[in-house]
This record gives C-alpha cells, sequence and structure tokens, in this order.
C-alpha cells in the first residue's frame, strides 16, 4: 500500500481546552456494548490537535485527523470547525 492509499483516521469531538498556544484538547466519545449486561455505555479518550490559528474556543465541535507526530502527545492536525459554541 502506498502513501497515497494510506487511510487517515479522522474522529470528531468537542473541544474541552484551548489554553495551549496552537493546541487543542478534544474529548471524543464512542458507545460501547458491555460485554455481559448489554448495556451500552460511553466511553471518551482525550486528543491533543494541532489548531495552527487558535481558531477554536472551548465548546466547540470539530473534527480532526490522524498525522505525523508533531510533538511527544500531539498527533493529530485539526482539520474544521464543525460548529461553533454559542457565546453567553
Amino acid at each position: 500500500m502506498s502513501g497515497a492509499e494510506k487511510r487517515t483516521r479522522i474522529a470528531t469531538g468537542k473541544v474541552v481546552s484551548n489554553k495551549m498556544d496552537k493546541t487543542i484538547t478534544v474529548m471524543v466519545e464512542r458507545r460501547v456494548k458491555h460485554p455481559v449486561y448489554g448495556k451500552y455505555i460511553t466511553r471518551s479518550s482525550k486528543i491533543h490537535a494541532h489548531d495552527e490559528n487558535n481558531q477554536c474556543g472551548i465548546g466547540d465541535t470539530v473534527t480532526v485527523a490522524e498525522s505525523r507526530p508533531i510533538s511527544k502527545s500531539k498527533t493529530w492536525k485539526l482539520l474544521e470547525v464543525v460548529e461553533s459554541a454559542t457565546q453567553v
């Protein structure tokens, strides 16, 4: 499989922190079925993503894509802001 055919992982989640310079923290939630009880459980993971223009705010819904490592903990890049949070 060549580099052009490789699939990049894409995730959609909510921005929970934008305090770092050019970095956002995105919480991605997924629903999984419990192996014994059969009840659906919400599992979440936090992803550090590169936000080049510091355009995201807390509460925004964003789409991020996996990329080459940018730093020790940052291996995702911001693709688009799906929905901006409402300002109070």
